[in-house]
């Protein structure tokens, strides 16, 4: 069973997402930790400024050990005693539902912006590094890279990420409205990733000044080349603020790089000018005690979402679009997914059959000796009378599973009546069952797209 697990904006305030969340330097330690766990057969590990979650798939009969190990791995993770600290804030999503909760994830059609793009990005990232680590491989890599497909279609088919509504944006309307135009103000980017990026773009050249402060000198240079801005060396950040009027912060520093101390001696320097944070990094770069200080003024991404907000209209008169074209997306999976459960019955069905025919013809050589030369003929007539003859049970008992009904049962009644102990393996799913397929007149195929 596909299970999902974690914490999201809608069920945990930052202060708590923070001490969970994962950069990629740590990702690999909790992909190992997750993946040495006997409960877990497949396992991902998604983090990002607005989730932390596990998606993981598990044996039928270990669901609840699953989970448990599940919670377990991210309370140790976090540092957090998981009943008194965690629990209230996790929310696990099992079976069907977790398949459409990852397609939904991927589509951005549960994300604080609705319709953004970053976070198709960051799931791929995900399933790259579960799938370097071995934790990614059947099942559970099939249903993550189906809900690329979703996604794409979501986003080219629908109006879904119309304008230019995302949590960098809103940072830089949300500094418009303080300060109204800002070609008389300065605006530092603290960080020179994706978002840092994002916000400058959204900038464009509204500021008087804008300047990029990052730890790797090189990387701050390469996006101020980009935007025509300048660069600063990380420890000038403190001066830096004596000339900023807004600080976007979006490092992946885990703990703040802003102190209310750093704050409070620049403000000395900038004789009462208002000072505007927006942070939009997980975990926080501004330290909560700075919007203490007189002049200064502190957004988080929990304070942005109400500004996000206002922008959303016209994407959620695309939301229907969206939301049918994931259920399509999803039904199709299961489809394919139900029908992988009853592949192993069709499969030994099929070569207990063939295996009965073609000992039957070898039998009838001894005295058909005169049709030694057309025994490939001979052969090739007998593959054909077994697909004929199979093509019902097999397309029947695959459309029982295709619409979730007594295919379990169905399945058990053709092992039973054609003697089928032992059953082979299911399928790897990244491949497709058409070698035991009927070829004619059959005409059932498995969807194998793949995902760039």
């Amino acid at each position: 069973m596909i299970l999902a697990v974690g914490l999201s904006h809608r069920t945990a305030p930052v202060e708590v997402r923070e001490r969970l969340a994962t950069g990629a330097d740590a990702l690999a330690t909790v992909l190992a930790r997750l993946g040495a766990r006997s409960e877990l057969t497949e396992v991902m590990f998604v983090s990002t400024c607005n989730r932390v979650e596990v998606i993981a798939l598990a044996p039928d009969d270990r669901v609840d050990a699953a989970l448990s190990a599940i919670r377990e791995e991210l309370a140790r993770h976090g540092g957090l005693a998981y009943d008194a600290e965690l629990a209230a804030y996790l929310y696990d999503i099992r079976g069907d539902e977790a398949v459409r909760h990852i397609f939904r994830v991927a589509a951005s059609l549960d994300s604080m912006v609705l319709g953004e793009p970053q976070i198709l990005g960051q799931v791929k990232d995900a399933y790259d590094a579960a799938v370097a680590a071995g934790a990614l491989r059947g099942k559970l890599a099939r249903c993550v890279s189906r809900s690329f497909a979703a996604a794409k279609r979501v986003r080219t088919e629908t109006g879904i990420g119309a304008g230019t509504v995302s949590i960098s944006s809103v940072a830089v309307d949300l500094a418009r409205r303080v300060f109204g135009d800002l070609s008389d103000h300065a605006v530092l980017l603290l960080g020179a990733g994706e978002m840092a990026e994002a916000a400058a773009r959204s900038l464009g050249r509204g500021a008087r000044a804008l300047r990029v402060c990052n730890r790797s000198f090189d990387r701050a240079a390469a996006l101020a080349g980009e935007m025509h801005a300048s660069a600063v060396p990380w420890e000038g950040l403190e001066a830096e603020l004596v000339q900023a009027d807004v600080v976007v912060a979006s490092t992946a520093s885990r703990t703040p790089v802003v102190t209310r101390d750093m704050v409070k001696r620049a403000m000395r320097s900038r004789r009462g000018r208002t000072l505007l944070f927006t942070d939009i990094a997980v975990p926080r770069n501004v330290e909560p005690a700075v919007h203490t200080i007189d002049n200064v003024y502190v957004y988080n991404v929990d304070d942005l979402e109400q500004e996000v907000a206002r922008g959303m209209n016209a994407r959620r008169a695309e939301l229907a679009a969206a939301e049918k074209i994931v259920t399509e997306e999803v039904t199709q999976f299961l489809a394919w997914s139900r029908g992988m459960e009853v592949q192993p019955t069709v499969v030994a069905m099929r070569a207990k059959v063939r295996a009965v025919f073609f000992a039957e013809l070898e039998r009838s050589m001894g005295r058909l000796k005169h049709l030694e030369g057309d025994r490939a003929a001979l052969a090739q007539m007998l593959d054909s009378a077994v697909n004929k003859f199979l093509h019902a049970p097999t397309t029947r008992l695959k459309a029982r599973a295709a619409d979730k009904s007594d295919a379990a049962e169905l399945a058990a009644a053709v092992r039973f009546l054609f003697d089928l102990e032992d059953l082979p393996a299911a399928a790897d799913p990244e491949q497709t069952e058409r070698a035991n397929q009927p070829q004619a007149p059959d005409t059932d195929e498995d969807d194998d797209r793949t995902v760039n």
